[in-house]
């Protein structure tokens, strides 16, 4: 086990806000010596009070064939351990894709499910799942997920009340559209049913999360080409969508994450930036907002404020302790953790 580098100090204010009383309680860069030139693409899962699973993909460069799916962990102490390589993209002998965006979900009965994707490119590529039943201690034989089913393309599933996962999911066609879609499991993610979303919509949207209301509303959040966070809304706890829009929010074409807190209030983590000539322009600032209604966003906290570096990918969860726990892509050196407390309503 390394220590951890931990970048600021305990109780730094983060408040962009006069309404906001969000604090940053630690800010730290996960990896001191990763074993990886590049990574991208955090999840994280919280498996017992107090203990984190972290999961990103590394290799010498996005799409490379040594790309592979990492995994450490950071115990109750804060301690964080060496990354080490659960998930390759090796078919046989001669034939290895690279891995993409890992999802870390916990299901209710404790069970883990780790989503990955392999293949040779976002247009080509097929999802695949693992398990565990030891806090990722051990991992049962990848298999590869049913066709037409990708899994969680970047953001965490939810789970209802009554054990229905919500898989928020996504295509990038060869005709250069983008397209949301869920994948609902009744079974604890043995099978799956896929949803459509507003597939006549002319804006192109990736990358979901979903947020939940009361009442069996939600919420879907995409990234788009199209300079905003896109939403739609189910009445009906995700059987059926209504349209796509744009919110208040902006994006640069850059991957998003919110979560629903525990006092029914939202949070999403974004870069305030529209599209520029390249895909990677905009990605130098992330913010976090937060909204009662899923409407109305107030920026409450300013996690970078850079330029021309990389700051994107972000993913993130509420803990049992009330924490919000934000992990992201570090200029593709390393996976940056920042833990929020307070916000409160």
């Amino acid at each position: 086990m390394k220590k951890h580098l931990l970048l600021a100090a305990i109780l730094l204010p983060l408040s962009v806000s006069a309404q906001s009383n969000w604090v940053k309680m630690k800010e730290e860069v996960l990896f001191p010596d990763p074993p990886f030139r590049q990574c991208h693409a955090s999840t994280l899962v919280e498996v017992s009070d107090g203990k984190l699973l972290v999961s990103c993909f590394g290799g010498s460069g996005e799409g490379q064939k040594d790309v592979a799916i990492w995994l450490a962990t950071i115990d109750k102490q804060g301690q964080v351990s060496r990354p080490k390589s659960v998930a390759t993209g090796v078919v046989n002998d001669t034939l290895r894709y690279p891995t993409w965006n890992p999802v870390l979900f916990r299901e209710q009965q404790g069970k883990l499910l780790l989503f990955y994707k392999v293949g040779p490119n976002p247009r080509e590529w097929w999802g695949m799942v693992q398990t565990s039943s030891d806090e990722g201690k051990t991992w049962t034989t990848a298999r590869r997920l049913p066709s037409g089913i990708l899994g969680p393309i970047k953001n965490k599933p939810v789970q209802l009340a009554n054990g229905t996962i919500l898989s928020p999911s996504s295509v990038e066609e060869t005709t250069d559209r983008w397209k949301v879609h869920l994948e609902k499991s009744t079974d604890r993610g043995q099978t799956w049913q896929r949803i459509p979303v507003d597939t006549a919509s002319a804006l192109d949207v990736i990358q979901p999360s979903i947020l939940r209301y009361s009442g069996g509303r939600l919420q879907l959040l995409c990234r788009s080409k199209q300079g905003s966070v896109v939403q739609a809304w189910s009445t009906d706890n995700g059987n059926t969508w209504g349209k796509l829009s744009k919110t208040t929010l902006l994006n640069p074409n850059s991957g998003t994450d919110a979560v629903t807190l525990r006092d029914g209030s939202q949070l999403i983590v974004y870069n305030p930036d529209v599209p520029g000539k390249d895909w990677f322009n905009g990605r130098g600032k992330l913010r976090v907002a937060q909204s009662r209604d899923g409407q109305k966003w107030n920026d409450v906290a300013v996690l970078e404020n850079g330029d021309k570096e990389e700051y994107s990918y972000p993913a993130i969860i509420q803990t049992r302790d009330g924490r919000v726990h934000i992990t992201y892509t570090y200029d593709r050196k390393n996976i940056k953790h920042v833990v929020l407390q307070g916000g409160g309503k």
